[in-house]
């Protein structure tokens, strides 16, 4: 049998017992308008209404379409949507276990299927990231002669893992991660639908919020957890899913975080603040509690880069590069294994040396300009390119630094006002000593040194 996910047999035995499938398969949506999330890709007349055939004049548009996205929010479901709003057949493939035998089978079922009964087939292959640019290729006589509508799912990005002949071809859809109202939205509704759990439990707000932390922003894990709670209560002849009975099945703590009160600051300010003081193992600490508590990996990634400027600037200029490739490493990964990258930049970041230099540097120099300390910039640093900029003293008596033995003309760039001010401070901490010792020289040769004052 050819791996289809959802075959006519599985299909009858679900509808006849839909207590049989698990309750993230009951509570697929089976049109556009029950998808919960992504409202960028389901405004009316969009790309996927047309390829789905609203808006009229039938499916429209490429038959080829690439979902980028992180995991668990709704690729294989808008693929499934798309098969039975068009009336296709729904064939599963995963780049992990398929390969290019298996492809050539059910591209060529489908030829069959469409020529014998004139019933089309979606392909859904999942993670085709991890297919070869070879396995890749065997796709695109499908595509090209729509055998198949192709729709891939992937979690990285689509144009450094998939093939631009592929890429071309196809309508590329981002999905956005659920947010807790997209998943709390979705849990009611599961609770309730006679084809989800039937009102036969509630569930208190309590542990709603916990089942939100443990989801993560996944849909499907969300209503795993919500399963195994609600036949847990079931099972004790409970009406209600209480805490308590939440934390039992699926084996975690509530974390007491709210990623919306007063603790979801305080551990993100204990987080930076354990770093600051070079604390590494608090600050893991603090990494830990917000990772558990569900909270955005993209907001502890922006913490650490600002705290890499802020806490430790040239002390170790590796720090902020780190930081930065933690939060797009973050971004294309997401959830859990983005728990790692995080750590990674974290354990960096509190063990780096320490200097808050270039904070107070530029805080200084910005409350000189608040004050007024401004000034016109002075002539020979103004722009010279423009007619008759000669005339107006303009960029004349600029001196070159590159002509200039050493690269340093001793020259004014600052304005008047603020022409003997010493913003910078250097530490010497780590790499900044180096940048002390350099900071001196260049003044002295700016002729800056002696008379110059700090802000």
């Amino acid at each position: 049998m050819e791996p289809d996910l959802f075959t006519a047999a599985a299909e009858d035995r679900q509808e006849k017992d839909p207590s049989s499938s698990p309750l993230a398969v009951r509570m697929r949506p089976r049109v556009l308008d029950e998808v919960v999330g992504q409202q960028h890709l389901l405004k009316p007349g969009s790309p996927l209404r047309r390829l789905v055939g609203e808006g009229g004049g039938g499916p429209a548009g490429p038959s080829s379409v690439i979902l980028w996205g992180p995991p668990g929010i709704g690729k294989t479901t808008l693929a499934y949507v798309v098969s039975k709003a068009t009336n296709k057949r729904f064939v599963e493939l995963s780049a992990i276990t398929a390969g290019v035998k298996e492809v050539r089978a059910v591209i060529e079922s489908a030829r069959r299927a469409t020529g014998g009964y004139g019933k089309e087939t979606v392909l859904f292959l999942d993670e085709i990231h991890r297919f070869s640019k070879a396995q890749q290729d065997s796709l695109l006589p499908a595509v090209e002669n729509r055998w198949v509508t192709l729709i891939a799912a992937t979690t990285e990005n689509p144009y450094f893992s998939i093939i631009s002949p592929l890429l071309s071809r196809s309508l590329l859809l981002t999905l956005e991660s659920l947010t807790d109202d997209d998943l709390r939205a979705l849990m009611r509704r599961a609770l309730t639908a006679e084809h989800g759990l039937g009102g036969a439990v509630t569930l208190p707000e309590d542990a709603e919020a916990h089942l939100l932390r443990i989801a993560g922003g996944d849909a499907r894990r969300a209503l795993t957890a919500l399963e195994a709670a609600a036949g847990a209560a079931l099972a004790m002849q409970e009406k209600e899913v209480t805490l308590q009975t939440v934390e039992a099945t699926v084996d975690r703590a509530a974390v007491k975080y709210d990623r919306d009160g007063d603790q979801h600051y305080d551990v993100a300010s204990a987080l930076i603040k354990s770093i600051r003081g070079s604390d590494v193992d608090a600050a893991l600490h603090y990494l830990a509690r917000m990772i558990e508590a569900g909270e955005d990996p993209r907001f502890i990634a922006r913490r650490l880069m600002i705290s890499a400027s802020e806490d430790i600037g040239l002390a170790d200029p590796t720090a902020l590069p780190t930081a930065v490739a933690a939060a797009q490493a973050v971004a294309m990964i997401g959830f859990p294994e983005a728990a790692l990258t995080l750590s990674h930049a974290t354990i960096a970041l509190a063990l780096a040396p320490k200097s808050n230099a270039a904070t107070l540097a530029i805080s200084a120099a910005q409350e000189d300009v608040r004050n007024g300390l401004a000034g016109p910039v002075p002539a020979h640093l103004r722009d010279g390119h423009y007619k008759g900029a000669a005339k107006l003293g303009h960029a004349q008596g600029y001196v070159y630094p590159h002509d200039v033995p050493g690269g340093i003309a001793a020259q004014q760039y600052a304005p008047d006002a603020v022409a003997d001010k010493r913003y910078y401070r250097p530490t010497r901490y780590g790499a900044e000593a180096r940048y002390a010792d350099v900071v001196d020289r260049v003044r002295d040769r700016l002729g800056r040194g002696a008379d110059a004052t700090d802000a």
